[in-house]
Protein backbone atom coordinates (compact mmCIF):
# COMPACT_ATOMS: atom_id res chain seq x y z
CA UNK A 1 0.00 0.00 0.00
CA UNK A 2 1.16 3.53 -0.76
CA UNK A 3 2.17 5.81 2.05
CA UNK A 4 -0.63 8.28 2.76
CA UNK A 5 0.23 11.75 4.00
CA UNK A 6 -2.45 14.21 5.08
CA UNK A 7 -1.65 17.93 4.95
CA UNK A 8 -3.94 19.49 7.56
CA UNK A 9 -4.37 22.70 9.52
CA UNK A 10 -6.88 23.99 12.02
CA UNK A 11 -6.22 27.53 10.76
CA UNK A 12 -6.83 28.73 7.22
CA UNK A 13 -4.41 30.88 5.23
CA UNK A 14 -1.26 28.99 6.24
CA UNK A 15 -0.28 27.92 2.73
CA UNK A 16 -1.64 24.39 3.14
CA UNK A 17 -2.62 23.84 -0.49
CA UNK A 18 0.61 25.45 -1.72
CA UNK A 19 2.54 23.03 0.47
CA UNK A 20 0.53 19.98 -0.67
CA UNK A 21 0.93 20.85 -4.36
CA UNK A 22 4.62 21.65 -4.30
CA UNK A 23 5.44 18.72 -2.02
CA UNK A 24 3.68 16.30 -4.38
CA UNK A 25 5.62 17.77 -7.32
CA UNK A 26 8.91 17.43 -5.43
CA UNK A 27 8.19 13.80 -4.57
CA UNK A 28 7.38 12.99 -8.19
CA UNK A 29 10.55 14.76 -9.33
CA UNK A 30 12.43 12.45 -6.95
CA UNK A 31 11.04 9.49 -8.87
CA UNK A 32 8.19 8.58 -6.52
CA UNK A 33 4.88 7.50 -8.07
CA UNK A 34 2.73 10.18 -6.47
CA UNK A 35 -0.97 10.98 -6.27
CA UNK A 36 -2.18 14.40 -5.09
CA UNK A 37 -5.74 14.25 -3.74
CA UNK A 38 -7.85 17.41 -3.47
CA UNK A 39 -10.25 16.58 -0.63
CA UNK A 40 -11.19 20.22 -0.03
CA UNK A 41 -14.72 21.08 -1.12
CA UNK A 42 -13.38 24.47 -2.24
CA UNK A 43 -11.13 22.71 -4.75
CA UNK A 44 -7.98 24.50 -3.66
CA UNK A 45 -5.60 22.44 -5.80
CA UNK A 46 -7.67 23.02 -8.92
CA UNK A 47 -7.77 26.75 -8.19
CA UNK A 48 -4.00 26.79 -7.67
CA UNK A 49 -3.65 25.25 -11.13
CA UNK A 50 -6.02 27.83 -12.65
CA UNK A 51 -8.78 25.31 -13.32
CA UNK A 52 -12.46 26.21 -13.10
CA UNK A 53 -15.05 24.55 -10.88
CA UNK A 54 -16.53 22.51 -13.74
CA UNK A 55 -13.33 21.76 -15.64
CA UNK A 56 -12.02 18.63 -13.93
CA UNK A 57 -13.89 15.50 -12.91
CA UNK A 58 -12.52 13.63 -9.94
CA UNK A 59 -13.34 12.75 -6.37
CA UNK A 60 -16.99 13.83 -6.44
CA UNK A 61 -17.73 11.70 -9.50
CA UNK A 62 -15.78 8.78 -8.07
CA UNK A 63 -17.82 8.88 -4.87
CA UNK A 64 -21.01 8.78 -6.95
CA UNK A 65 -19.58 5.93 -9.08
CA UNK A 66 -19.92 7.98 -12.25
CA UNK A 67 -16.32 7.37 -13.29
CA UNK A 68 -13.73 4.67 -12.75
CA UNK A 69 -10.64 5.23 -10.55
CA UNK A 70 -8.53 5.32 -13.72
CA UNK A 71 -10.70 8.08 -15.18
CA UNK A 72 -10.77 10.10 -11.96
CA UNK A 73 -7.01 10.09 -11.25
CA UNK A 74 -5.67 12.35 -13.99
CA UNK A 75 -2.14 12.12 -15.40
CA UNK A 76 -0.14 15.34 -15.40
CA UNK A 77 2.69 16.71 -17.52
CA UNK A 78 5.09 15.52 -14.82
CA UNK A 79 5.86 11.79 -15.14
CA UNK A 80 5.02 10.03 -11.92
CA UNK A 81 2.46 12.57 -10.71
CA UNK A 82 -1.28 12.06 -10.96
CA UNK A 83 -4.01 14.32 -9.61
CA UNK A 84 -7.33 13.32 -8.09
CA UNK A 85 -9.21 16.65 -8.27
CA UNK A 86 -12.20 17.54 -6.16
CA UNK A 87 -14.45 17.09 -9.19
CA UNK A 88 -17.31 19.12 -10.61
CA UNK A 89 -19.18 20.35 -7.55
CA UNK A 90 -21.92 22.94 -7.37
CA UNK A 91 -21.62 25.13 -4.26
CA UNK A 92 -25.13 24.08 -3.23
CA UNK A 93 -23.96 20.45 -3.07
CA UNK A 94 -21.01 20.99 -0.72
CA UNK A 95 -22.82 19.75 2.39
CA UNK A 96 -23.92 16.48 0.78
CA UNK A 97 -20.47 16.02 -0.79
CA UNK A 98 -18.76 16.36 2.59
CA UNK A 99 -21.29 13.99 4.14
CA UNK A 100 -20.57 11.37 1.46
CA UNK A 101 -16.80 11.83 1.74
CA UNK A 102 -16.79 11.57 5.53
CA UNK A 103 -19.01 8.50 5.71
CA UNK A 104 -17.20 5.64 7.50
CA UNK A 105 -14.75 4.00 5.12
CA UNK A 106 -15.74 6.08 2.06
CA UNK A 107 -12.45 7.93 1.60
CA UNK A 108 -10.42 4.84 2.48
CA UNK A 109 -12.27 2.90 -0.23
CA UNK A 110 -11.54 5.63 -2.79
CA UNK A 111 -7.86 5.69 -1.88
CA UNK A 112 -7.65 1.89 -2.03
CA UNK A 113 -9.18 1.97 -5.52
CA UNK A 114 -6.59 4.41 -6.91
CA UNK A 115 -3.65 2.95 -4.96
CA UNK A 116 -2.10 0.33 -7.30
CA UNK A 117 1.40 1.27 -8.37
CA UNK A 118 1.68 4.34 -6.14
CA UNK A 119 4.47 5.10 -3.70
CA UNK A 120 2.82 7.99 -1.87
CA UNK A 121 -0.52 9.79 -1.69
CA UNK A 122 -0.58 13.44 -0.57
CA UNK A 123 -4.03 14.58 0.62
CA UNK A 124 -4.93 18.27 0.76
CA UNK A 125 -7.76 18.81 3.26
CA UNK A 126 -10.09 21.70 4.09
CA UNK A 127 -9.02 24.27 6.64
CA UNK A 128 -10.23 23.25 10.08
CA UNK A 129 -10.55 19.85 11.70
CA UNK A 130 -14.01 18.88 10.53
CA UNK A 131 -15.46 15.70 9.13
CA UNK A 132 -13.46 15.52 5.90
CA UNK A 133 -10.13 16.10 7.62
CA UNK A 134 -11.03 13.53 10.26
CA UNK A 135 -11.89 11.03 7.51
CA UNK A 136 -8.52 11.67 5.86
CA UNK A 137 -6.71 11.16 9.16
CA UNK A 138 -8.62 7.93 9.79
CA UNK A 139 -7.57 6.59 6.36
CA UNK A 140 -3.88 7.59 6.45
CA UNK A 141 -0.60 6.70 8.11
CA UNK A 142 0.95 10.16 8.37
CA UNK A 143 -0.05 13.77 8.89
CA UNK A 144 1.91 17.00 8.45
CA UNK A 145 0.81 20.31 9.94
CA UNK A 146 1.76 23.55 8.15
CA UNK A 147 2.11 26.27 10.79
CA UNK A 148 2.15 29.99 10.07
CA UNK A 149 4.73 31.64 12.30
CA UNK A 150 2.64 34.06 14.29
CA UNK A 151 1.86 34.02 17.99
CA UNK A 152 -1.90 33.70 17.56
CA UNK A 153 -1.45 30.50 15.54
CA UNK A 154 -0.04 28.58 18.52
CA UNK A 155 -3.51 27.84 19.85
CA UNK A 156 -4.58 26.31 16.52
CA UNK A 157 -1.50 24.07 16.54
CA UNK A 158 -2.38 22.73 19.99
CA UNK A 159 -5.95 22.06 18.81
CA UNK A 160 -4.69 20.14 15.78
CA UNK A 161 -2.41 18.02 17.93
CA UNK A 162 -5.32 17.23 20.22
CA UNK A 163 -7.45 16.01 17.30
CA UNK A 164 -4.58 13.86 16.01
CA UNK A 165 -4.26 12.25 19.45
CA UNK A 166 -7.99 11.57 19.50
CA UNK A 167 -7.97 9.94 16.06
CA UNK A 168 -4.95 7.84 17.10
CA UNK A 169 -6.73 6.56 20.20
CA UNK A 170 -10.23 6.14 18.81
CA UNK A 171 -10.05 5.51 15.05
CA UNK A 172 -6.58 4.92 13.61
CA UNK A 173 -3.78 3.79 15.94
CA UNK A 174 -1.35 3.71 12.99
CA UNK A 175 -1.64 7.46 12.41
CA UNK A 176 1.58 9.34 13.19
CA UNK A 177 2.50 13.01 13.21
CA UNK A 178 5.25 13.20 10.61
CA UNK A 179 6.13 16.83 11.09
CA UNK A 180 5.20 20.45 11.72
CA UNK A 181 6.21 22.68 8.81
CA UNK A 182 6.83 26.36 9.49
CA UNK A 183 5.33 28.41 6.67
CA UNK A 184 5.11 32.04 5.56
CA UNK A 185 8.12 32.88 7.72
CA UNK A 186 9.01 36.58 7.54
CA UNK A 187 12.74 36.49 8.07
CA UNK A 188 12.84 40.25 8.65
CA UNK A 189 10.40 40.07 11.57
CA UNK A 190 11.82 39.57 15.08
CA UNK A 191 8.39 38.36 16.20
CA UNK A 192 8.24 35.69 13.49
CA UNK A 193 11.79 34.57 14.22
CA UNK A 194 10.92 34.38 17.91
CA UNK A 195 7.97 32.10 17.12
CA UNK A 196 10.27 29.94 14.97
CA UNK A 197 12.62 29.49 17.89
CA UNK A 198 9.77 28.75 20.25
CA UNK A 199 8.26 26.07 17.99
CA UNK A 200 11.62 24.45 17.34
CA UNK A 201 12.26 24.37 21.08
CA UNK A 202 8.85 23.14 22.23
CA UNK A 203 7.77 20.78 19.44
CA UNK A 204 10.39 18.15 18.52
CA UNK A 205 8.40 17.08 15.44
CA UNK A 206 9.06 20.43 13.74
CA UNK A 207 10.88 20.09 10.43
CA UNK A 208 14.28 21.70 9.97
CA UNK A 209 13.31 23.18 6.61
CA UNK A 210 11.02 26.21 6.61
CA UNK A 211 8.95 27.93 3.93
CA UNK A 212 9.54 31.71 3.98
CA UNK A 213 7.35 34.43 2.57
CA UNK A 214 8.56 34.81 -1.00
CA UNK A 215 7.37 36.62 -4.09
CA UNK A 216 7.83 33.49 -6.18
CA UNK A 217 4.72 31.89 -4.67
CA UNK A 218 2.59 34.79 -5.91
CA UNK A 219 4.03 34.45 -9.41
CA UNK A 220 3.41 30.71 -9.42
CA UNK A 221 -0.20 31.23 -8.26
CA UNK A 222 -0.82 33.82 -10.96
CA UNK A 223 0.59 31.45 -13.58
CA UNK A 224 -1.35 28.45 -12.23
CA UNK A 225 1.73 26.26 -11.80
CA UNK A 226 3.93 24.83 -9.02
CA UNK A 227 7.01 26.93 -8.22
CA UNK A 228 9.38 24.52 -9.98
CA UNK A 229 7.42 24.98 -13.23
CA UNK A 230 8.03 28.72 -13.53
CA UNK A 231 10.14 29.77 -16.49
CA UNK A 232 13.68 30.93 -15.88
CA UNK A 233 16.33 29.84 -13.43
CA UNK A 234 15.20 27.38 -10.77
CA UNK A 235 14.14 29.22 -7.61
CA UNK A 236 15.46 28.56 -4.15
CA UNK A 237 11.90 27.77 -3.07
CA UNK A 238 11.61 24.92 -5.58
CA UNK A 239 14.78 23.44 -4.06
CA UNK A 240 13.31 24.03 -0.61
CA UNK A 241 10.42 21.66 -1.36
CA UNK A 242 12.90 19.03 -2.49
CA UNK A 243 14.54 19.34 0.93
CA UNK A 244 11.14 19.05 2.64
CA UNK A 245 10.33 15.93 0.61
CA UNK A 246 13.68 14.38 1.49
CA UNK A 247 13.26 15.21 5.17
CA UNK A 248 9.75 13.73 5.28
CA UNK A 249 10.78 10.61 3.40
CA UNK A 250 13.68 10.10 5.80
CA UNK A 251 11.31 10.33 8.74
CA UNK A 252 8.94 7.81 7.17
CA UNK A 253 11.83 5.42 6.57
CA UNK A 254 12.90 5.67 10.21
CA UNK A 255 9.37 5.16 11.52
CA UNK A 256 8.95 2.10 9.29
CA UNK A 257 12.37 0.66 10.13
CA UNK A 258 13.61 1.15 6.57
CA UNK A 259 16.39 3.61 7.30
CA UNK A 260 19.55 2.79 5.36
CA UNK A 261 22.98 3.37 6.74
CA UNK A 262 25.50 5.27 4.67
CA UNK A 263 28.21 3.07 3.28
CA UNK A 264 31.49 3.34 5.15
CA UNK A 265 34.21 5.25 3.31
CA UNK A 266 37.93 4.46 3.49
CA UNK A 267 40.19 7.06 5.10
CA UNK A 268 41.32 9.76 2.64
CA UNK A 269 43.84 12.57 2.44
CA UNK A 270 43.35 15.94 0.84
CA UNK A 271 47.08 16.75 0.52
Amino acid sequence: MARRLVVASQKGGVGKTTVALNLAVALAEMGRQTLLVDADAQGGVGLALAKGDTELQGLAELLMRQVSPEEAALPTQLPGLRLLPRGRLDPTDVASYEQELSAPGALADVLDAVDPGLDIVVIDTPAGLGRVTRAALAASRYVMLPFQTESLALRSLVQALRVIEHVQSQENPQLQLLGILLTMVDKSSPVALGVVGEIWGDFPATLETIVPRAEVFGRASAAGVPVSFLAGAASAEARRFQLIAEELEGRMDRLEGKETRDEAQPPRRLL
